[in-house]
C-alpha cells in the first residue's frame, strides 16, 4: 500500500478520535508512562488504549497485550517500545487499520543502525500509516487537549512549533509556557522516515488555528520542494526557521544526532532567505519575531521613528537598527517646526528624546505629531521610568494611538519592577514590548524582511487575489 501524501493525510495525527500507547509502562519515570499521564492528564476527550504485553491497568486503564486486541478503532498509535520491536508493531497497525504513528523510540540512524531504519521505512511504505518519527519528542494539538508528548504541556496559542530536535523543542516549550505563550501546535519529527518538515509545513500553513510559524531545521529531506512550500506558505502566514549545523563542526554533530545531512550551511540560509522565511539566531527571536509578526501591520519603508524620555536607550536602538540596514532619519524641517511646543533642551531630531520630564501627554502628543504622518513607517517608543513617571499611564496613552494610527508601533518599557503592570496593558492593545533595544530593534527588522519579501511578490498580485494573506 503507498502512502497518501497530501496534507489531508496528516488530519488524523493531530485529530485522532483515539489513541493506542504502545509501550504504556506502570512505571513512573519511564517514557511509556509519562506519555500516557500526559495525555490522561492533558484533557484527551477520545478513546485511549495502553498497550503492553503484561495487561491489566495502568492509570486505571484497560490495558491490551497487543493492539489487535483493541476491539475499538484506533486512529493514532503512539510507539514507544525498542527499536527493534517496532518495524512489526507497525505492521500490526497497518492491520488494525490505524490511520497515523507517533514513533517516540530511538536506536535508528541517529545512532548508527541505517539497516533497521530503512527496513522501518519499507514497513511504513507498505502500512498506509502516516508516521512521525522515530527518534522524536511526539506531537501537540492544543485545540483539542493532545499531548501526545514526553515534554510539558503547553497552553493554547497561534503558534505551530515544527522542530527537528526533540530535546530543544522542548526546553523551547519550557520557556514559551514560562512566558505565558501559548502553542496551536507541536511537533517533534526526528529521524522523519516518512513525515518530514515539508509536509508538516504545508499542513500548518492551511490550519486555521495556527498564524506564526516557527522551524527549528538540521536537514531537509528534498530542498527544492521544500523552498516551493516554504515560499507558498510564506505568501500566508510568517515562517520563522533556525537552521543547525550551519558551521563544519555542527554539521558533524547533526550527523550524530539525528542522522541527517546538514548540507552546506550558507547555502540553506541562502535558499530559506528566497523562500520569504525569517532567520532567527537564538530561542528568544523566535518568540520576539512571532509578537511582531502576528500583532503589526507591514511596513511599507525603512525609516523609523524612536521616542524615548532616556538617551542611552535609544542610542543602543538606533545602533542596532542602524546595523540592521533600517534608517532612522530626522524629520524634514515642516515636521520638526510642528515640534515647538516641546522645551528647547529636548531633542527633536531621531532619536526624539524627552528626557525624565517626559509625560504620557507629551508622549502621546508627539507620535501623533510624527507618526500620523507618511514619512515614518515603523515607530519604536521607549520608556524608562523614573520613580515618579506612572508607566502604565504613558502605556495607556501610547495605545490609544495604535488604535489611531495603522502602522507598525513597537515599545520598549525598561525597569523591570517599574513597568511590569503596563507591559499586559501595551501587549494587550497589539503592540509587542520587549525587555531592551536591541530586541526591539531586531524585532522591527524582522517586520522588514517580510514586509520586504512580500512587496516582490505582490508586484505581481494583488491583496486581493492573495488567499489567506495576512501581513
Amino acid at each position: 500500500m503507498t502512502n497518501n501524501r497530501s496534507t489531508n493525510s496528516l488530519f488524523s495525527l493531530f485529530n485522532p478520535n483515539s489513541i493506542a500507547v504502545i509501550g504504556a509502562s506502570s512505571k513512573q519515570g519511564k517514557v511509556g508512562y509519562e506519555i500516557l499521564k500526559n495525555i490522561v492528564e492533558g484533557g484527551f476527550k477520545g478513546g485511549i488504549y495502553p498497550v503492553n504485553p503484561r495487561g491489566g491497568e495502568i492509570l486505571s486503564l484497560e490495558t491490551y497485550r497487543s493492539v489487535k486486541e483493541i476491539k475499538g478503532e484506533v486512529d493514532l498509535a503512539v510507539i514507544i517500545t525498542p527499536a527493534e520491536t517496532v518495524p512489526e508493531i507497525i505492521d500490526e497497525c497497518g492491520g488494525k487499520g490505524v490511520k497515523a504513528a507517533v514513533v517516540i523510540s530511538a536506536g535508528f540512524s541517529e545512532s548508527g543502525n541505517l539497516k533497521l531504519e530503512m527496513k522501518l521505512r519499507e514497513r511504513v511504505e507498505n502500512s498506509g500509516l502516516r508516521v512521525i518519527g522515530p527518534n522524536c519528542a511526539g506531537i501537540v494539538n492544543t485545540s483539542n487537549n493532545l499531548y501526545a508528548t514526553m515534554e510539558i504541556r503547553v497552553g493554547k496559542g497561534e503558534i505551530g512549533f515544527i522542530t527537528q530536535s526533540g530535546a530543544l523543542g522542548g526546553a523551547i516549550l519550557a520557556w514559551a509556557k514560562d512566558k505565558g505563550i501559548g502553542m496551536s501546535k507541536f511537533v517533534s519529527y526526528g529521524n522523519a522516515v516518512d513525515v518530514d518538515e515539508t509536509d508538516l509545513l504545508e499542513y500548518l500553513g492551511e490550519d486555521q488555528e495556527t498564524k506564526t510559524i516557527i522551524l527549528y531545521i538540521e536537514g531537509v529531506k528534498n530542498g527544492r520542494r521544500f523552498i516551493e512550500v516554504a515560499r507558498k506558505v510564506s505568501m500566508k502566514k510568517p515562517i520563522i526557521a533556525m537552521k543547525g549545523g550551519v558551521t563544519e563542526m555542527g554539521s558533524r554533530a547533526v550527523q550524530s544526532h539525528t542522522g541527517s545531512l546538514a548540507g552546506e550551511g550558507r547555502i540553506y540560509l541562502a535558499a530559506f532567505k528566497q523562500s520569504g522565511l525569517i532567520l532567527a539566531e537564538d530561542v528568544h527571536e523566535f518568540f520576539d519575531f512571532s509578537k511582531v509578526l502576528t500583532h503589526c501591520e507591514r511596513m511599507r519603508g525603512e525609516r523609523v521613528l524612536v521616542l524615548t524620555n532616556s538617551g542611552g536607550p535609544a542610542v543602543m536602538a538606533t545602533d542596532k537598527l542602524t546595523e540592521l540596514g533600517l534608517s532612522v532619519p530626522e524629520p524634514p524641517q515642516e515636521l520638526k517646526s510642528k515640534l515647538d511646543f516641546l522645551p528647547k533642551y529636548y531633542s527633536k531630531r531621531n532619536p526624539v528624546d524627552l528626557t525624565a520630564e517626559a509625560t504620557a501627554e507629551t508622549y502621546v502628543k508627539v507620535l501623533k505629531t510624527l507618526f500620523s504622518t507618511e514619512f515614518y513607517h515603523a515607530a519604536l517608543v521607549i520608556c524608562v521610568p523614573p520613580f515618579f513617571l506612572d508607566s502604565v499611564e504613558v502605556a495607556k496613552a501610547i495605545s490609544e494611538v495604535r488604535d489611531e494610527v495603522k502602522k507598525p508601533l513597537i515599545a520598549c518599557w525598561m525597569s523591570g519592577e517599574l513597568v511590569k503592570d503596563a507591559i499586559p496593558i501595551l501587549e494587550g492593545k497589539g503592540i509587542p514590548n520587549f525587555p531592551t533595544p536591541s530586541r526591539a530593534a531586531k524585532a522591527i527588522w524582522a517586520l522588514y524582511e517580510r514586509s520586504k519579501f512580500l512587496a516582490r511578490h505582490l508586484k505581481q498580485k494583488t491583496f486581493k487575489n492573495l488567499k489567506g494573506f495576512r501581513p
